[in-house]
């Protein structure tokens, strides 16, 4: 397969996995309308190119070479006609996401593969936008994305086995392992997740312990590495409460999003991006 890869969007997810994807060899396009998304995820990841080399992770010339196969864009237009993989990797919003979709639809080669990284919505939706439902797919990375080895496939309901031999392969080129997933919503991982989490926040809310306990219990009772508080900070609490309201919409009432993380998320706490969720990180910037 040829090595041409697009990811669209440069927050926190987009930037991991186009990180990870030039490690891997691959020639990455990281898209975003806004040029100064685009030039802090340079600069982070910059940071993680030094930090690999200092740890051991990798060596000067590697991190060199692959920094060599990053692009920065601000439009999609101007790459998505060469790639044979693009990952689009937005916030979890239905509109924009098929604003998306139509759009690299309408652009990328007939043979290129279309993926999202999300965490709970439908490829098989995803796939109604465009005229090559066969090529589309999920690809779930997890945050962070250049540490986390899991790679969670989904196959929406006309996604064709080499849609699925591509994105494994593309994973597997990018460091990672993976499990194939039959859509359904919440996938594996998010339902679980979801679940503990929404779970934690209602334990915090009726004074059952304190964060700090509840994620310890669960760390070193269950084994966990990290804790439903400390995790829900880390990816957000409005993605988290946004995947939340999509699975109660979709599985029902025992994924109802607990009233204090829905507080939390109308007061600006929205974790570590915020400077402040379930814990207070100001102080540590």
């Amino acid at each position: 397969m040829k090595d041409q890869v697009v990811v669209i969007g440069a927050g926190v997810m987009g930037r991991g996995i186009a990180y990870v994807s030039a490690l891997g060899g691959y020639n990455v396009s990281l898209v975003d309308v806004s040029s100064e998304v685009l030039q802090n995820a340079q600069v982070e990841m910059d940071k993680n190119f030094d930090k690999g080399i200092v740890r051991g992770k990798l060596t000067k010339k590697e991190a060199e070479e692959a920094k060599q196969r990053l692009n920065f864009v601000t439009n999609v237009e101007e790459v998505a006609t060469e790639a044979n993989l693009i990952i689009e990797a937005v916030p979890e919003k239905r509109e924009l996401k098929k604003n998306i979709f139509e759009t690299i639809d309408a652009i990328a080669p007939a043979d290129c593969v279309l993926a999202t990284n999300t965490s709970t919505m439908s490829p098989t939706e995803l796939g109604s936008y465009t005229n090559r439902p066969s090529s589309v797919i999920a690809m779930h990375f997890f945050n962070p994305v250049h540490k986390m080895p899991l790679v969670e496939i989904v196959r929406g309901l006309e996604t064709s086995d080499h849609t699925v031999q591509v994105v494994e392969e593309a994973a597997n080129k990018m460091g990672k392992e993976t499990v194939l997933v039959n859509e359904f919503p919440g996938f594996v991982t998010s339902r679980i997740s979801c679940l503990v989490g929404n779970e934690a926040f209602h334990m915090l809310q009726e004074g059952v312990a304190t964060a700090e306990d509840i994620d310890k219990a669960i760390k070193l009772g269950l084994n966990y590495p990290m804790g439903p508080l400390e995790l829900a900070d880390l990816v957000g609490l409005d993605a988290r409460l946004n995947n939340l309201h999509y699975l109660h919409s979709q599985l029902g009432e025992k994924y109802r999003p607990a009233p204090l993380l829905e507080k939390y998320v109308k007061s600006g706490r929205l974790g570590r991006k915020s400077g402040i969720g379930v814990y207070d990180y100001r102080e540590k910037k």
